[in-house]
């Protein structure tokens, strides 16, 4: 029984140990039955991200082949080391030739993939970087080059709307100088060029420098003005730069730091110390969106991290890797291959015998690369997809790191800009600063750092004031008798020190004078300008006309001061020797209208009083002549003759109240023109300077000789000096023919220190020549022009601040405000249009009821006693009849009272 039982037991483990054998041997052969796929796996297994990256694919196969259980096709990875370029070169070239991948993965820096990819379109199998990210590796010019990362190219818009936002108009750009550093700074460049944003200053930090050598660089640029610095570097040189800059004094108030997401990817793998000297800095890296699968493989990271001494902490770079093998995974099962046996590469038959020589070509990497091209699914770092050989950019979230944690305080969207949240529903792009949480900056400040300070090297800001002989109210040079410094007033310099009060932060100057001489080509006003872009100066301060020839090389501030050019001449006033002087009150068509308006007033008259008054009546000469003077005695009221006629009266009514207006119009435009002085141009205009060839003048050194000969053409020849006031006052009087001018051109804000002094000899006229006024000159892409310009604005908009400093420069104008330009002041005929009509309406409408009575008293008549006659013989007597006096109206004389009495009533009671 007990032999029985143990025989029993044998038989029981014998065939236990046979279901496992064959339960093993299935798995291997079912394992065996699916077709291997041989990937090359380049990384640097030195370096954190390289150990991280090789887990994460680790991980990567094994979790995409237990959720695919079914495909036939498997990864078979390669892994070789690589820390330098040729370490990568061998190591592809090794993989190719020996064995015979479809593809690999890697390397894991720009430098080496560049010349990585080289050897991947020469064996036509696709180089699939995760890491490379230097936007200098093009992916369309390198067709088997397959970067499943966002190049670096895609941070150069956010970059650029964090400047726009908090209005920094000039940055320091630090970055590594290696092929992913160099990478950028084209593109940084230029689209900081777009948007007027200048780069002050690059400086590329080599992988091998020393603290002392970073240390040393940080110093030269903390004594410069520009307070703003973009970071792009990988995080073991980003770390020593940081540390480097606390300790210089560099992370503190009034600096700005922006870093990319070389360094913003790898936060939570550095030290405390690195990133508590990152206190402020603002960083801009690829959004993550959140997923339970992300979630999950955290977990699984953090517990695999916990078994680990050397783990590192997962970062964006793991997940890309990851990603990268599901779909090269996907890829793979979708071209359906083949274990790959030694025919599926071919000799190369152009090798290269230096270091190219045995390279392989293979028959389906270019079918590999397309379907990789093609894949898309929802990874662990968000939408898998290619986009010319890419992934596809996507939102980027901004930071800022404050007690040792990345904040986040927004996002940059493409197509929308800045915004709050990671789903905005903005429609308009927008690099508005609102759309951000406010950051804590650099020193523990909220107060955005303006960008920029006056440097810190103990010297003061050089500017150059212009100074020339005449007009001093607006500059003015005198000599300190003890120091022998020179002492600057005038309203120029008061604008600028007003302004300088409007300014938050002080600005220390040193005033350097510039003469200004239009003898020496060498001390004009254009030359002085030009001393800002030789460095000579730092600012120029005076009555500095803004032109854009002069922006070409400086940048001005918004006008302190409105100053257009205008020509002044001599006054020709002969006007009150004139002995047609009578006739300039009314213009000539008023004089001819009015003449009519007398003639038709007396014919009317005459019409309605011809038949029924006798002083109206007599041969046809002595009626014309009382039409006449009847009419035009009305003028002064001195007409004698009686009119009995009531319409007569009416139309009397109205055209004397007409003469009334008109007699007293004409009396006081005529006093007018001869007791107040009229002044008169002795030139109208610039083309008869011209056509007569008349001398011109202007100040030396201005650009107002440049103006006349290029703007207005006069010839060179024609032109001359004329500095001070007196010598204004000389050329003008003098005359061209007499050594003198005609006419002098000038800036307003100078004719206005000019003419209250000669206003009774001088005046301007003809246009005026618009500018863009007076200002304050800068270096080209200053940034103290943007707060000179706001403080300018505070300043002129202060009414009372300016009228304080005109009042102390510029005389009173109330001397010459009599004075007028000769303009047309006669009186027209519109000034009187309306007494016109209502005279014309009042005169033919009592003539016509006049006619229409008459008509209707005597044409029956007519028609009864000669119904044989034509028309026009019966309106011919009628014209006959209306000449004949109406035999039943009473004969007055001139004796006879003006008052018809009422028993002579009755004998009116016919008249029309």
């Amino acid at each position: 029984m007990g032999n029985s039982g143990y025989s029993l037991l044998h038989i029981i483990c014998f065939l236990g140990f046979q279901l496992v054998f064959l339960a093993a041997s299935g798995a291997r052969a079912i394992e065996e039955m699916k077709n291997l796929v041989h990937v090359g796996l380049v990384l640097d297994f030195n370096s954190s991200v390289g150990v991280m990256s090789d887990t994460c694919i680790s991980m990567a196969i094994s979790d995409f082949y237990a959720t695919h259980s079914s495909y036939k096709t498997r990864l078979s990875l390669h892994t070789r080391n690589s820390q330098d370029v040729v370490g990568a070169a061998f190591a592809a070239m090794d993989l190719i030739n020996n064995e015979e991948v479809n593809a690999i993965v890697g390397p894991q820096t720009s430098m080496q993939a560049n010349f990585v990819i080289s050897l991947g379109e020469k064996a036509r199998i696709p180089i699939i970087s995760f890491s490379a990210t230097s936007p200098s590796l093009s992916t369309t010019e390198n067709k088997f080059f397959i970067r499943t990362a966002q190049d670096d190219g895609s941070q150069v818009e956010p970059i650029t709307s964090l400047l726009q936002a908090y209005g920094w108009q000039e940055a320091v750009f630090v970055y590594e100088d290696t092929e992913y550093g160099n990478g950028l700074v084209p593109y940084l460049a230029d689209e900081f060029q777009q948007f007027n944003i200048r780069v002050t200053s690059k400086w590329a930090i080599s992988m091998v420098s020393s603290d002392f050598e970073i240390l040393k660089k940080l110093n030269q640029l903390m004594v410069r003005e520009t307070r703003v610095f973009v970071v792009h570097m990988t995080a073991s040189l980003g770390s020593r730069l940081f540390l480097l800059a606390k300790e210089a004094g560099m992370i503190s108030e009034g600096y700005a730091w922006i870093i990319t997401d070389g360094i913003s990817n790898m936060l939570d793998s550095m030290e405390g110390n690195v990133i508590d000297s990152m206190e402020g800095v603002l960083g801009i890296r690829p959004y993550l969106p959140p997923s339970r699968r992300l979630k999950n493989f955290k977990l699984r990271w953090k517990s695999i991290a916990s078994q680990s001494k050397n783990a590192t902490k997962l970062n964006l770079l793991g997940l890309w890797a990851y990603d990268t093998v599901w779909a090269l995974a996907m890829a793979a099962e979708g071209i359906g291959l083949r274990e790959v046996s030694s025919d599926v590469f071919k000799q190369n038959s152009s090798r290269n015998a230096a270091h190219l020589s045995g390279l392989r070509v293979s028959d389906t990497g270019l079918s590999l690369r397309d379907m990789l091209l093609d894949t898309k699914f929802k990874g662990l770092s968000g939408d898998f997809s290619l986009v010319n050989g890419q992934l596809k950019s996507t939102t980027l979230e901004i930071i800022n790191i404050v007690r040792k944690q990345a904040r986040i305080i927004g996002y940059w969207i493409p197509e929308k800009g800045l915004s709050r949240s990671q789903k905005s529903s903005k429609v308009a792009y927008t690099t508005s600063m609102d759309e951000l949480i406010p950051p804590v900056w650099p020193g523990g400040t909220k107060s955005i750092p303006k960008g920029w300070v006056m440097p810190v090297t103990g010297k003061k800001m050089r500017i150059g004031v212009p100074i020339r002989a005449g007009f001093t109210e607006y500059l003015r040079m005198e000599v300190d008798p003890y120091s022998s410094e020179p002492i600057i007033s005038g309203f120029a310099y008061d604008i600028f020190l007003a302004v300088l009060q409007e300014l938050s932060f002080a600005i220390p100057h040193q005033l350097i004078p510039f003469t200004i001489d239009d003898q020496n080509r060498f001390k004009t006003y254009d030359n002085l300008l030009y001393q800002i872009k030789l460095q000579k100066f730092d600012a120029v301060v005076g009555d500095i006309m803004i032109t854009a020839n002069r922006s070409q090389y400086v940048d001005f501030t918004l006008p302190y001061y409105e100053s257009n050019v205008a020509m002044v001449v001599k006054i020709k006033d002969d006007q009150g020797k004139n002995m047609w002087i009578f006739l300039k009150p009314l213009s000539w068509d008023l004089w001819l209208t009015t003449g009519l308006a007398f003639i038709f007033t007396g014919l009317v008259v005459w019409a309605l009083e011809h038949r029924i008054n006798d002083e109206f009546r007599g041969p046809p000469d002595q009626q014309v002549g009382t039409i006449c003077w009847f009419s035009f005695s009305t003028l002064v009221f001195a007409h004698r003759e009686k009119v009995i006629n009531n319409l007569s009266r009416f139309v009397l009514i109205i055209w004397i109240f007409v003469v009334l207006i008109l007699t007293q119009s004409y009396t006081a435009s005529l006093a007018s023109m001869l007791t107040v002085q009229r002044l008169q141009p002795a030139v109208v205009d610039v083309d008869e300077l011209r056509r007569n060839g008349d001398f011109v003048g202007h100040r030396p050194g201005s650009y107002i000789k440049e103006f006349l000969i290029k703007q207005l053409h006069f010839d060179p020849s024609k032109l001359r000096h004329c500095s001070t006031p007196e010598e204004f006052d000389e050329a003008l009087s003098r005359g061209s023919q007499n050594g003198g001018v005609s006419a002098i051109f000038e800036a307003e804000h100078i004719l206005q220190l000019f003419l209250p002094h000669y206003c009774s000899k001088f005046m301007t006229t003809g246009p005026t020549y618009k500018t863009d006024g007076l200002g304050f000159a800068f270096p080209q892409g200053s940034p103290l022009v943007a707060y000179m310009s706001r403080a300018i604005l505070k300043v002129t908009e202060d009414k009372d601040k300016m009228d304080v400093l005109k009042r102390k420069y510029f005389p009173d104008k109330s001397a010459c405000q009599d004075q007028t330009t000769m303009s047309s002041c006669s009186l027209n005929v519109q000034s009187f249009g309306g007494l016109f009509i209502i005279t014309g309406v009042a005169s033919i409408c009592s003539l016509l009821a006049y006619v229409l009575r008459f008509l209707y008293a005597n044409w029956p008549q007519l028609q009864t006693r000669h119904q044989a006659r034509s028309f026009w013989s019966k309106v011919s007597e009628l014209a006959t009849h209306f000449d004949r006096k109406d035999p039943s109206i009473h004969s007055y004389d001139r004796s006879e009272s003006r008052i018809h009495s009422n028993s002579s009533a009755q004998e009116f009671r016919n008249i029309v």
